[in-house]
């Protein structure tokens, strides 16, 4: 068995034989012209040919996924009718006198570059995208038709030369897909009741490639680099789309793990297939929002898959631990606008900044401390360090433009709190209106309930916020003062006690009185054995992990 390590970018669990996509040599002869003016035709021609082929592949995207997951096929359009692009093409076939081929080559490479080279990884991941546009053109005008082909054929240059050339549409075969790139289009295209799976050498979590690969409920894991290799072909694969892990001739008990843990997200699958699209309400008629919690934008697909209505919960804290500097504006907008987008008009809450206690990170310089816990965190960094806050605060603000995104303060204690990151969020959207930057001005603010001094003044504080969540993990511990990090306290911090169950009690009814909404975003809200009380309490929302959204639905529907 060999065992390969890449990125898991869309979750999900294939088993098959691998069949290695064929590179596609994109070489170009160059070629001197004596008409320039004729080859210019020439490009504008292809060029046109081109975006009605893409205009027939957004449709047939549409048709199969929904308007939003189209809308990539609508910007590669318009890369191809930039008046830039067409500029630079037109400039090098008229000042080097070079046939349109090479010269759509030579402009998709200074494109792609220029890219490659931004700071924001989204940018980045739009080289491939460059490509693939140009190497469209470079199609036409070298006479080969595309697979969107009225007719129906499948003509395209990667898919003919290497799902179909190595067997998948002839033998009705499933198999797992090895490459070393896809370009989006590709993607696309690719017959989902012949495809298990997709493994690439290249590529990134923030590619198109990537996010089609989860719209299409496509295992796939990029980032492999010199493991990939052609001599895979014929060999059985497992790959595992959530942690990345690919194992090529596994063994007899990776294969039967597997093949049990496959089992168990197939029965999953069918709970999805019975509720999606269902609402989360109980037989009376009570409504109860279900969202979910991620900790990286990545982790959206996972709830999106499992048809949560919505994110309650993004703790963004994890783009700080999983740095070893300083997250910038521009790092954080790309990470908040990519789940913005990917989830369209569901709501995402986004919690602030929550360093500390047990999540230390060495370049906050942060003094040691004997209690933690009651520390210096959170809200509290926030508040005494603004330089850092407003960061996040700017960064948020310009993704909320992208999608429906709400700001969540984490570890409130006091009304005081609220206003001074109130003032501090105020600050930031002068700047962004300052810099002419498109924001939400009406972005939701809510804070997390997850003190006793919170509960306490839940009424005043439903007065400056638009919702409630509550913590259940953090109200647990400072409610029964029992540290939830010292296992031999365990059997005391009991999260059902009725003090616990008193203090959400306090803190729904507090929402209710001022006409905001509360919710849960605590492991305590996927306890089943509690749904019926919260139900009782009249909680408006349960946001729990991607994977406990159908019970906690299932549950819901039948009480």
């Amino acid at each position: 068995m060999r065992t390969i390590q890449g990125v898991g970018v869309s979750a999900g669990i294939a088993i098959g034989t691998v069949r290695v996509l064929a590179a596609v040599d994109y070489a170009v002869e160059r070629r001197v012209i004596d008409d320039p003016q004729a080859e210019m035709d020439r490009f504008r021609a292809a060029r046109d040919t081109a975006v009605a082929q893409l205009k027939q592949l957004r449709d047939n995207v549409a048709a199969e996924f929904g308007e939003n997951k189209a809308e990539l096929f609508d910007a590669h359009r318009l890369m191809l009718q930039d008046p830039d692009y067409a500029e630079c093409v037109e400039g090098l076939i008229a000042q080097d006198k070079v046939n349109a081929e090479f010269a759509v080559k030579s402009a998709a490479e200074q494109f792609a570059a220029m890219f490659a080279a931004m700071d924001s990884s989204t940018m980045q991941a739009r080289a491939a995208d460059v490509k693939d546009v140009s190497r469209r053109v470079m199609n036409v005008l070298q006479g080969k038709r595309d697979s969107t082909a009225q007719d129906g054929s499948v003509q395209g240059d990667a898919v003919q030369n290497g799902i179909v050339q190595n067997g998948i549409a002839q033998n009705g075969e499933s198999h797992i897909i090895f490459a070393e790139d896809l370009a989006p289009s590709d993607t696309a295209q690719l017959d989902r009741a012949k495809v298990l799976g997709l493994v690439t050498a290249k590529g990134s979590a923030n590619s198109h490639t990537a996010i089609l690969a989860r719209t299409m409920g496509l295992p796939a894991i990029t980032g492999i680099g010199d493991a990939f290799d052609p001599a895979d072909d014929g060999h059985v694969a497992v790959i595992d789309g959530t942690s990345g892990a690919v194992f090529v001739d596994p063994d007899e008990a990776t294969l039967t793990e597997y093949r049990r843990r496959k089992a168990e997200a197939e029965e999953h699958l069918s709970l999805l297939r019975k509720l999606k699209g269902k609402p989360t309400e109980t037989k009376s008629g009570q409504r109860v929002h279900l969202y979910a919690n991620i900790s990286r934008p990545s982790d959206a697909a996972a709830v999106l898959a499992n048809d949560a209505e919505g994110i309650g919960l993004f703790r963004s804290e994890f783009l700080y631990l999983e740095r070893e500097d300083w997250p910038t504006e521009e790092f954080q907008f790309d990470a908040y606008g990519q789940v913005a987008q990917e989830m369209g008009d569901r709501p995402v809450i986004i919690r602030t900044l929550d360093i500390g206690a047990d999540k230390q990170v060495d370049y906050f310089n942060l003094s040691h401390e004997d209690n933690p816990a009651l520390g210096y965190r959170a809200i509290r960094i926030c508040l005494t360090r603004p330089e850092i806050f407003k960061v996040q605060l700017r960064a948020l603000l310009r993704a909320s433009a992208y999608g429906n995104i709400a700001i969540m303060l984490p570890m409130i204690t006091s009304v005081q709190e609220v206003r001074d990151a109130k003032r501090i969020l105020e600050e930031a959207k002068s700047e962004l209106r300052g810099e002419r930057i498109d924001f939400n001005e009406s972005i939701q603010i809510g804070v997390m309930i997850e003190t006793p001094a919170s509960v306490i003044m839940a009424d005043e504080l439903a007065a400056e916020v638009d919702f409630f969540s509550i913590g259940t993990n953090d109200l647990t511990q400072y409610t029964l003062a029992c540290d939830r990090q010292n296992p031999s306290l365990e059997r005391f911090a009991d999260p059902h006690s009725p003090a616990v169950l008193r203090m959400i009690q306090m803190t729904i009814e507090a929402a209710h009185r001022h006409g905001i909404w509360c919710g849960i975003c605590g492991e305590l809200g996927a306890d089943l054995s509690l749904t019926d009380t919260f139900l009782r309490l009249g909680i408006d929302e349960l946001s729990v992990s991607p994977t406990s959204v159908l019970p906690l639905r299932n549950v819901i529907r039948n009480h």
